[in-house]
């Protein structure tokens, strides 16, 4: 009867076609010790990370590396693209969205040029976090190694 008051769960799908890793094998600790948050990681080799809910653009860095989306049902999600990336401010990145912009699940966010990632020996690993966990009844890795279809393979559940 009072469903209308009840938060709906979500579930995030991967931003990126390619491998998924736990959180704690990010090589960076600040992700791996979950300091920002609970989530997943990936390897790809694609050059585009797609939105992985239908949500609102709520963040986008300065530097393009990170982009902060918020769920329907709440929850604030992180994408990091890459470790180190910080230090390009903003070279080899392409923002297709701006803050506030309502996204689909699978909507393209950002490019990456790979080619020159590599010319720059960045590691592309990505880690995608839910920043307010603590303030949600619940979230649930549903994968943690395998292959993942950029808007498609589920990954998260939050309730």
């Amino acid at each position: 009867m009072f469903k209308i008051f009840k938060k709906k769960e979500s579930v995030l799908t991967a931003p990126v076609s390619g491998a998924i890793i736990p959180i704690e094998e990010v090589p960076d600790q600040v992700f791996a010790q979950k300091m920002m948050g609970d989530g997943v990681a990936f390897q790809y080799n694609g050059m585009t990370i797609a939105s992985p809910c239908n949500g609102k653009v709520t963040m986008i860095a300065e530097t393009k590396h990170a982009i902060g989306i918020t769920t329907d049902s709440g929850a604030d999600v992180l994408i990091h693209i890459g470790l180190d990336t910080v230090a390009l401010n903003g070279e080899g990145f392409e923002v297709a969205v701006s803050v506030g912009d309502k996204v689909a699940n699978g909507q393209t966010l950002i490019t990456v040029d790979r080619e020159l990632m590599q010319e720059k020996g960045i590691d592309l690993t990505t880690p995608m976090v839910i920043t307010n966990g603590n303030e949600l009844k619940g979230l649930s890795v549903l994968m943690k190694k395998g292959a993942v279809t950029k808007g498609d393979t589920p990954v998260v559940k939050i309730e």
